[in-house]
């Protein structure tokens, strides 16, 4: 567990907002390593989303350093950031995302694709990801015929697609009823696992958050750990 695939190191970021200046991040700082499950709590408005799409590298810190795997990011052009976002980092968010017009499998070859895989591979891979969710039969059905849970399997496998070293998830269960959260989550946990993934996942569920290696709660812009 000492291998750190996400470090966040005193993140800043302000916003203008009428006239004022917001600071949402006042350096907050934070380690994942290879198969943890890191919970981020705190209320609305807190922070946690701001932190995420830094976390993810969808949006830039005023100050501060992200590294992913080692490699720090603030020096980086966008063209690099977007290739290491796409080889290093998956993204799961409350609402699956899936593409209505593909299958679950197709949906899951598609970053693969535009990753420069062929598509031979990017099916295997595919094939062995529907696998692992238990949705091997389910790989030819489109999303609308997939239930609410099997979607989001779907959406995790898609996160996995191009074989990430980092998670990053936004509420993952939370549009789900408590028995297929349950069943999802514990999907996720084991993949987190099982694929030496680090995971930040911000959940509104304290109850899941307990079950997480660790508590990290946004308070007045910094992460305090419970």
């Amino acid at each position: 567990m000492s291998d750190v695939v996400l470090a966040l190191e005193g993140i800043r970021r302000s916003f203008k907002q009428a006239g004022a200046t917001l600071d949402v991040l006042r350096g907050a700082a934070c380690a994942v390593r290879a198969g943890e499950l890191v919970a981020l709590v705190g209320p609305s408005g807190a922070g946690k989303s701001t932190l995420l799409h830094i976390a993810g590298l969808l949006e830039r810190a005023d100050a501060g350093e992200v590294r992913i795997g080692g490699t720090a990011v603030t020096g980086l052009g966008d063209g690099e950031r977007t290739a290491l976002r796409r080889e290093k980092i998956g993204f799961v968010y409350q609402f699956h995302h899936l593409l209505p017009e593909f299958s679950a499998e197709e949906n899951i070859v598609l970053p693969q694709m535009i990753g420069g895989v062929s598509k031979a591979k990017a099916r295997g891979r595919a094939q062995e990801l529907l696998g692992l969710i238990g949705l091997q039969q389910r790989g030819s059905h489109r999303p609308a015929q997939l239930s609410g849970g099997e979607q989001q399997r779907v959406a995790i496998a898609r996160a996995l697609a191009n074989r990430p070293r980092v998670l990053i998830a936004d509420e993952p269960t939370g549009n789900l009823d408590q028995h297929t959260a349950e069943s999802v989550f514990a999907m996720f946990q084991s993949l987190v696992r099982t694929q030496g993934l680090g995971a930040l996942v911000a959940t509104h569920n304290l109850d899941l958050a307990r079950r997480m290696d660790r508590v990290l709660e946004m308070q007045d812009g910094l992460l305090v750990e419970h």
